[in-house]
């Protein structure tokens, strides 16, 4: 989808409602508040009633995190950045990251909010389950751990300078895909599948404005 002009502050007003727009609003902390006892819980249930160990534990929990990667990929790039042909659609994908294009500062977005996040993960978790029985028990929770690490990911390169020099790729690659071209970049959190894919920006001899590029970032606070 092709997303206009980015406007850097501000926030899009997605519903008349005020109730509905509250819902489209989330704090970082909310969200790891929410899960970070399901990270808990299922791995102690799988250990304690299906008796797993710590070997399976760590196998599972870790390709969890791996097939994260993947799915951030292919969601941004094929269902957040889809070209619809209707109204309704369009308003749908604004509604999911169109918005975000707009404002890429608006930091009460960048999560995505509780109660479609919910039920979201629950979905998944009933496809994984579905899928692989009680093996979802460890395998989700690393789904789920690669997701808050790629939001978390995501506020940070918006909010803050890369903290180390080994980080300033994920920094550049998600900075030039707001400013730069919007069909490439479709990592977050990793660039593997950029990589893989083609869609990884030629770092060393790409040059970004760096101008937007520092109108992206939030005010420093004192």
């Amino acid at each position: 989808m092709e997303f206009e002009k980015i406007h850097n502050k501000g926030q899009a007003r997605l519903f008349k409602s005020d109730f509905l727009e509250a819902l489209t609003k989330a704090h970082p902390l909310v969200i790891w508040g929410m899960y970070l006892p399901v990270l808990l819980y299922l791995p102690y249930r799988a250990h304690t009633v299906h008796g797993f160990g710590a070997s399976s534990l760590a196998l599972y929990f870790f390709l969890g995190i791996f097939c994260w990667t993947l799915f951030e990929y292919i969601a941004h790039r094929f269902l957040f950045h889809w070209v619809p042909n209707t109204s309704f659609a369009t308003k749908v994908v604004y509604t999911m990251h169109g918005n975000h294009h707009h404002f890429p500062r608006d930091r009460q977005r960048l999560f995505m909010p509780p109660l479609p996040s919910l039920l979201f993960a629950c979905l998944l978790f009933g496809i994984f389950f579905l899928l692989m029985g009680s093996y979802a028990l460890l395998f989700f929770p690393g789904f789920l751990l690669g997701y808050l690490l790629y939001a978390s990911m995501h506020y940070a390169i918006h909010a803050w300078n890369p903290p180390f020099k080994w980080m300033k790729p994920l920094w550049r690659n998600h900075h030039l895909h707001h400013y730069k071209n919007e069909h490439h970049g479709f990592g977050v959190s990793s660039t593997l599948w950029d990589l893989v894919f083609g869609t990884m920006f030629d770092l060393k001899n790409e040059k970004e404005d760096k101008e937007k590029v520092n109108g992206l970032m939030f005010e420093k606070r004192p």
